[in-house]
């Protein structure tokens, strides 16, 4: 494929598709079912087979169908297993898969971004490309001092193609909402759409990296590579070797899973504090585990400006909850803007649907696994239940979109990971208005608790 497909018609047709294909499952299932088929028989093989073609054809169109299917990718831990085992091994296909373009065409992009003597920048360059993502694939290279390189490169038409996706996905989103129950997939959609269109911009993704390079400098949990050039479709890099989250979820020891989930919690919670930025795009294949146990950050592309660091309100109603505060954690919410004028919940009610998302903050270590956040799934998917009923009532103000996404995105990567990570001292250290209080649970909190 020599570039993303952005003929308006092939693309409105392949994801046309998918609600067509799927209604065209459904109803061959129940004529299975009338003729004797075993129905959980039934709904497993349409279920696989929706999984298949849904992640095929995002997939095969990147841009933003694809970084739809990524950003759908890090909520698979709540999905109930019995659902789940279809869709996983084809969600791990969109961390780092699309088809690669030709040698031609990297070398005429390479020539039109860093001049025609590109080469002489190089000792080497490897026209294979090493990996493909959304929007761009990246090449290993060899600098001209020496330095292994990562060459990230854009697709050519990856701007008509973004705007074509993000223009067809909204009318799909009932389709996706089926495969994460509880989530709400507009406002999902409109978010990322905003943050997508911004990931073209690669001269803006270097000095994001750039910033962070500098925030995050010789510490001795992370590694950020260097930049060593950027243009407007093309950012080089500093080479990073490790191991992906991607292979830690699927086969990494208990220590490799462990450090993962707390250095993510970390990036997450002090990057905002460190460089007045918060990394927003917590897919696994953004994210390396290196040999002496730092986390390598390789993507820079969607990231939410907070100057001031975390808002500190965020800190402050978690420890009203935590206290069972229900009244103030109502009244905040509602200052906030989260409460809309006119709904009045309960506070005891509206406290009890938030103290599970605050439980990991209850213990000294909290064991984040998929059979836990299925439980907050479960609560959501249930609509006649008093905790979804509230929920459709409370309103996600804009300027908490990004952060509300990206936390909740985070924690699907911990669930994934299976990791036991001290959320409560990273949240205490690092996010304003959490004024600590020794109330927690000693030990480690485990799935039934």
């Amino acid at each position: 494929m020599s570039e993303i497909p952005r003929g308006a018609l092939n693309r409105t047709a392949r994801l046309a598709s998918l609600p067509l294909s799927a209604a065209g499952r459904v109803t061959l299932g129940w004529g299975q079912r009338l003729i004797g088929r075993d129905r959980d028989d039934v709904s497993a093989e349409i279920q696989r087979r929706t999984a298949e073609q849904v992640f095929e054809v995002l997939g095969t169109l990147k841009g933003g169908a694809m970084k739809f299917g990524q950003a759908l990718s890090v909520y698979e831990a709540g999905i109930p297993d019995e659902y789940a085992e279809p869709y996983r091994e084809a969600l791990a296909k969109l961390q780092n898969a699309a088809p690669a373009m030709p040698a031609s065409t990297v070398r005429r992009l390479m020539a039109e971004q860093l001049g025609t003597g590109w080469r002489d920048r190089f000792l080497q360059f490897d026209e294979e490309a090493a990996a493909a993502a959304s929007i761009g694939q990246v090449h290993r290279a060899t600098w001209h001092d020496g330095r292994e390189v990562a060459v990230k490169l854009q697709y050519p038409g990856a701007a008509a193609a973004l705007k074509a996706d993000m223009d067809q996905l909204n009318r799909l989103a009932p389709v996706f909402g089926l495969m994460v129950p509880g989530m709400q997939m507009r406002p999902l959609l409109a978010e990322i759409r905003e943050r997508v269109m911004e990931e073209l911009d690669y001269a803006a993704e270097a000095a994001n990296q750039r910033a962070f390079a500098r925030g995050f400098a010789d510490d001795p949990d992370f590694l950020v590579p260097k930049v060593l050039a950027s243009a407007p479709k093309v950012i080089v890099s500093e080479w990073v070797d490790g191991t992906g989250l991607g292979k830690i979820i699927t086969s990494g020891t208990v220590e490799q899973r462990n450090r993962a989930g707390l250095l993510l919690t970390l990036l997450h919670f002090s990057a905002p504090e460190r460089v007045g930025l918060l990394h927003a795009d917590p897919h696994p294949g953004n994210y390396l585990l290196t040999a002496d146990g730092r986390m390598g950050v390789i993507d820079f592309g969607s990231i939410a400006r907070l100057p001031g660091g975390s808002p500190p309100i965020i800190g402050k109603l978690s420890r009203l909850a935590l206290d069972g505060n229900a009244d103030d954690v109502l009244a905040g919410l509602r200052a906030e803007g989260f409460i809309l004028d006119g709904f009045d919940p309960d506070p005891e009610a509206l406290l009890d649907y938030l103290a599970p998302f605050a439980e990991p903050l209850r213990h000294k270590t909290f064991h984040f696994s998929r059979k836990w956040m299925q439980a907050q799934a479960a609560r959501m998917s249930n609509l006649s239940s008093e905790e979804a009923k509230l929920a459709r009532h409370i309103n996600l103000p804009p300027s908490y979109l990004m952060i509300h996404r990206v936390t909740f995105g985070s924690i699907g990567v911990l669930c994934q990971l299976d990791a036991t990570a001290p959320f409560r001292a990273i949240v205490a250290q690092w996010q304003p208005g959490f004024d600590d209080e020794d109330d927690l649970d000693e030990g480690a909190a485990t799935d039934t608790e």
